[in-house]
């Protein structure tokens, strides 16, 4: 048996492996072997080729709706990039890096009421972000810890619950629903798209700084990624149906404790909508790898430039 054979061979069974254990949390749509060979590692490859005409690091940003997917697919890319070219790969959310309960509480005073809410830019810590991403690339690299975001409690968990990186990875995944999103111009957030900015956003003032945020400190980090995929989703519908399906997900993980309703839902997706219309329109031209998925949640078709 030739080598790539015999590596194929151990891609196959550790990523069947990881798809059993997702089939158990009710994800039953990355289960075909035609997606690992049409997909998955089409797209590895390319990040391998970056990689190694990068001579550094690498940063791929890992972009698409909520539910859409993204922390399953860089779990997959981590498996193959490992086995098939022996990389070092980390990945962590943009999530993570959400600002604590008590920051986000003292921004809705001072700003605007709807910064309570996690989600859109303002609400993440970016200055640690950035504090990340230069301990990852420095060439004489120094073990640190990334924060670690607990969405049940919608607080950041205690400094010794972090993800402590001892190594200096090959390859950094860095995915997040906003990642690579671009700002509107004035004109386009005057009007409202749902009932959350038409009944609690009348003065714009919430609009205006989230688009402020992603124009200005949000648009460095971005500009940081070597490569960008985006998983590009049918429609905004879907984003609240697969939202409630990944709820459905953190039901059986928490076991037990309290999760949202499909209201609660339906009104959290709001505060996502505007920027995530935007990225449909944007990022399907502007990404490296796009990826569109089918109404059935299925990776339907790629491009990869």
């Amino acid at each position: 048996m030739k080598v790539s054979e015999i590596r194929f061979s151990v891609i196959k069974k550790n990523y069947l492996n990881f798809l059993k254990k997702q089939e158990v949390l009710g994800e039953p749509f990355y289960n075909k072997i035609s997606q690992l060979k049409n997909f998955y590692i089409p797209i590895c490859d390319s990040i391998n080729k970056k990689y190694i005409s990068n001579k550094k690091s690498l940063i791929v940003g890992l972009a698409g709706g909520q539910g859409a997917g993204k922390t399953t697919i860089a779990k997959i890319i981590k498996i193959i990039l490992k086995n098939k070219f022996n990389l070092n790969v980390l990945n962590f959310s943009i999530d993570d890096f959400y600002k604590t309960k008590n920051q986000r509480r003292k921004m809705s005073k001072n700003i605007h009421k709807l910064f309570l809410t996690r989600g859109v830019p303002g609400t993440h810590d970016i200055n640690l972000v950035k504090k990340c991403f230069l301990n990852l690339m420095k060439k004489k690299f120094k073990p640190f810890s990334i924060p670690k975001f607990d969405k049940l409690n919608d607080d950041r968990y205690p400094k010794s619950r972090w993800m402590k990186i001892k190594k200096k990875p090959d390859i950094i995944i860095f995915e997040g629903w906003c990642v690579g999103a671009r700002n509107q111009t004035n004109q386009q957030i005057k009007i409202p798209i749902n009932n959350l900015e038409k009944k609690f956003d009348k003065k714009l003032i919430w609009r205006k700084k989230v688009n402020l945020e992603l124009k200005n400190d949000y648009k460095k980090i971005f500009k940081l990624l070597n490569k960008l995929i985006f998983l590009k989703v049918p429609n905004f519908n879907y984003v609240y149906r697969w939202r409630l399906l990944q709820e459905e997900k953190l039901k059986i993980l928490s076991k037990g404790k309290k999760t949202m309703t499909k209201n609660q839902i339906k009104k959290f997706v709001m505060y996502y909508e505007r920027i995530t219309r935007q990225m449909i329109k944007d990022l399907k031209q502007d990404a490296d790898v796009v990826i569109s998925l089918d109404k059935k949640h299925r990776l339907n078709n790629i491009k990869i430039y």
